[in-house]
């Protein structure tokens, strides 16, 4: 059953992960949101992830779930943007993929069934 994510960015130029080659390069509520998108839709960032480390075979395999369904929309408000994410994978994984994507820079404002 897909979940509704509600996503803040209180401060959008520090939401980076600490390793740019996982991290987003959005300028704006749209590239963010598109950005958040595809690396829900697809385990591509988290293949790229895993590979980076030491021991790639004990990483555990769920955190490379991923919904070709996701969607996520995006608003700028003032600095801050939030974002909308509708998705079936599970919290821990969304949570996984944006602390790669964003480092500490989110909140998780609110969920909700969708």
């Amino acid at each position: 059953m897909p979940i509704r994510y509600y996503i803040s960015l209180k401060h959008p130029q520090k939401a980076r992960g600490t390793d740019d080659a996982f991290s987003f390069t959005a300028h704006g509520a749209d590239e963010f949101a598109a950005q958040l998108q595809d690396a829900l839709r697809s385990d591509g960032s988290f293949q790229r992830w895993r590979d980076a480390q030491d021991d790639p075979e004990a990483v555990d395999p769920a955190l490379g779930a991923s919904d070709p369904a996701a969607t996520v929309t995006g608003q700028q408000h003032d600095l801050h943007i939030d974002l909308v994410a509708v998705t079936s994978i599970p919290g821990s994984v969304l949570k996984h993929r944006l602390r790669l994507l964003a480092g500490s820079a989110w909140e998780l404002r609110d969920v909700s069934n969708a």
